[in-house]
């Protein structure tokens, strides 16, 4: 079994490149910190289909159960802040691909 959890986002406009390039190596990093992480793809968008969002991030999880254990997780919760912090729209969806 595996599953997705995404999130779509577009940064506040003024969160310069260097901030958001350090957000995505923060993002990036959990993969290595949180155990419950098969693995983590995030960047941006190169066409403009997303109707303004920019971003994307994509955690890859053995399963369902284990998206609490990776929301919840000591390391992702100052990451996610941040991110949050910096961010002007978000979307997220959570797919269980059994």
């Amino acid at each position: 079994m595996t599953a997705k959890h995404i999130a779509w986002f577009r940064f506040n406009d003024d969160v310069s490149e260097d901030r958001i390039e350090g957000h995505m190596r923060a993002v990036q990093s959990l993969a290595d910190l949180v155990p419950a992480v098969s693995a983590i793809e995030c960047g941006r968008s190169y066409t403009d289909r997303a109707g303004g969002l920019t971003h994307c991030i994509i955690v890859t999880l053995p399963d369902r159960a284990s998206l609490p254990l990776y929301l919840e997780h000591p390391a992702h919760l100052p990451i996610a802040q941040a991110l949050v912090g910096d961010i002007a729209e978000l979307r997220v969806m959570d797919l269980d691909l059994g």
